[in-house]
């Protein structure tokens, strides 16, 4: 059986979007992230149900806009703290804390459907991973048959315009050839927000962009 597992922050006012929170608030940022992660998470649940699903979070849901709403939503998941210093290697610990095969997102895609991780996680029956792109030269999904692959995200740089190709690079040279994902939109600013909201109309995080910045 699949495991699904978001990497995500707890969606606290000026430690989450923050390049957004530049142009709309720290607090409505926080609203938004908020929205982008009940999205993340109802679509990881309906792909393949809350037991199969992981949360690998960083930060206090005490502290977080609808904090307690979250903790609803992730009744049955199982959830545990980021470990490690730097971005990939928290990744490559959350990986790694559960049994294989993985499909791992992160919160910043909302727009994603159980369908699209379900033909992700059908991917992994060609290839022994599969990576997909994300518009600004990152990648919002990585799927693993064995998560003890992903110990060489610790030695690839996070959010640059080409850390797509560079996770590519780096889990070829480590024997596992990647199969392919749709491209999706990464939502870190404005424009982001605006494209992902116009794609997606009827999801929280839309209904929640149109309020804010009515």
């Amino acid at each position: 059986m699949t495991r699904v597992l978001v990497v995500a922050k707890a969606p606290v006012p000026g430690l989450v979007k923050t390049r957004l929170a530049r142009d709309i608030g720290p607090e409505r940022a926080a609203e938004v992230a908020a929205a982008s992660l009940l999205d993340t998470l109802a679509a990881c649940a309906d792909a393949v149900g809350p037991q199969q699903c992981h949360l690998s979070l960083a930060g206090d849901l005490d502290d977080a806009v609808h904090g307690e709403r979250i903790r609803r939503r992730l009744a049955d998941w199982w959830v545990t703290p980021q470990v490690g210093d730097g971005f990939a290697e928290r990744l490559a610990h959350a990986h790694a804390e559960g049994p294989g095969p993985v499909v791992q997102v992160g919160m910043d895609t909302p727009q994603v459907t159980p369908a699209l991780l379900l033909d992700v996680a059908a991917g992994l029956t060609e290839h022994p991973g599969v990576l997909g792109p994300a518009e600004d030269g990152g990648w919002w999904v990585l799927a693993l048959r064995d998560p003890a692959a992903a110990r060489v995200l610790a030695e690839v740089e996070m959010s640059t315009p080409t850390t797509y190709d560079d996770t590519r690079a780096a889990l070829s040279a480590a024997g596992v050839p990647l199969g392919s994902a749709p491209v999706l939109r990464d939502v870190d600013t404005l424009a982001d927000a605006e494209a992902v909201a116009a794609a997606a109309p009827e999801t929280h995080f839309s209904h929640t962009w149109r309020a804010v910045t009515a």
